[in-house]
This record gives C-alpha cells, structure tokens and sequence, in this order.
C-alpha cells in the first residue's frame, strides 16, 4: 500500500474516517502554520498513544517527510513514526518494511545529532530508534526514565512507586543502582549508548532504571527492568 493509492475513506483514526488525513498534510509546507497541523495529526493518529488503520496509512507520508521528498518537519515525522512503528505487529513490519528502513537511517541521523543538555529529547530519540530495529517493549517503554512508574514486587505483589530519572531525589522508596560492569543485554547497550553520546544524565537514569528497588511492603529487592517487563 502506497500513499498515492490509498482509499482514506475506508480507514480510521481517534475521530472517525480518515479521509481528512490527505488535506492535513497537504497543508504543511514548512511554515509557521505547521505546528497546528502536526497537533490535528498527532491527535488523529497517536491520541494517547493509541494508533489507527489510518496510523499505518500514513507512514509512506511521513517516511516522505523525514527523508525531504516532501515538505513538513524532519523531526516531527520522526517522532509521530516511531510511536506509530512502535505499536505495529509482524504484519504491518512486512507492509511497512521499505518506510522502517528508511525511518531507521533517519532517525540514527537525528540520533547522532542530539545535544548533549536535552536528556528528554534524547531518550525520546532513542525509543523511536528502537521502534524502527523492531526491539520489543523498550522501544515503548523507555518513558520511565522521565517520570514517576509503578513497579510491581515479585515476592508480596505489592507496587511502588519509583522515579529514577531527574526527580529521583523525591523518590520515597530505596533505590540501587547497577554496576555499569554488570550491565547485559539492552541495558547494556543503552548504557553504553548513552556515554558514546555524551549523555551522561541519562546513563546515570539508566543504572537506576536497569538497577533494583527494595519494595516498601515487603522490604524485598527486585530488579525494576525485570518488573517492568514481567508486567508489559
């Protein structure tokens, strides 16, 4: 499926049909006036992170985008395509193939380019690389190291509440932190990531994310990754 070739009409998003999604991105045109139109389309096709029929539609235009064939923000494709790719299943992957590995080479490119003093962007950036290799649940799950998460205990079933990112000081609950040597498999590579990109913050946030907490019920200690994954 093509963008030139889709039927909008037979396809959905958070309002309905979808045939109002080719004349929203005909209006961008690289001007002030596209920051309205990128929030028309995020609430269409990304409401609260939920995706569409006409979310998968779109990925040719917003591949076309991010690459320059057609006018509009690099970086706002990028980010609607990688919530979008990270919620596609094997099928629309196979569909979708030619846009991901195009979305990939992009968003290494926008990756490479991150400062150093917007740890939030970066993470962002990283999830939706992640989405595009087709890694599993940490190319949605890397949110948590921006905000507050509830991390069930494995022993007494109890949650509590952590934050391991920039407010980790008003977290209530003891954290410990990994040994970077220890570090396997994703959060290794995130980690190392993360130190090559000269995002220092986010390495520490990852120690703590890919670390352990003592449940407060409980007084066990369990790795919050492990939780994390074990729930989604």
């Amino acid at each position: 499926m093509t963008h030139s070739t889709t039927d909008w009409s037979k396809l959905s998003h958070a309002y309905g049909p979808a045939d109002d999604i080719p004349g929203l991105f005909a209006r961008l045109d690289g001007g002030p006036g596209d920051k309205e139109v990128w929030h028309e389309l995020w609430s269409s096709l990304c409401h609260q992170g939920s995706v569409y029929s006409a979310s998968f539609a779109a990925l040719p235009v917003l591949t076309d985008i991010a690459v320059g064939r057609a006018p509009g923000g690099r970086d706002d494709a990028v980010s609607l395509a990688g919530f979008i790719v990270a919620e596609a299943d094997p099928e629309d992957r196979t569909r979708y193939a030619g846009e991901i590995a195009e979305l990939l080479v992009v968003g290494r490119e926008c990756l490479a380019k991150a400062p150093a003093d917007d740890p939030k962007n970066y993470v962002y950036l990283v999830q939706f690389l992640l989405a595009f290799e087709g890694v599993p649940f940490w190319s949605r799950e890397l949110e948590p190291l921006l905000e507050e998460f509830e991390a069930g205990c494995p022993e007494c079933g109890d949650t509590t509440v952590v934050m391991v990112g920039e407010y980790r000081e008003d977290c209530e609950a003891e954290l410990h932190p990994a040994d970077p040597a220890g570090l396997t498999g994703i959060g290794a590579r995130l980690h190392s990531m993360a130190l090559a990109a000269g995002q220092t913050e986010v390495a520490g946030w990852l120690l703590y994310l890919f670390g352990g907490v003592t449940c407060i019920a409980c007084e066990t200690v369990f790795g919050l990754a492990e939780s994390a994954e074990a729930e989604g």
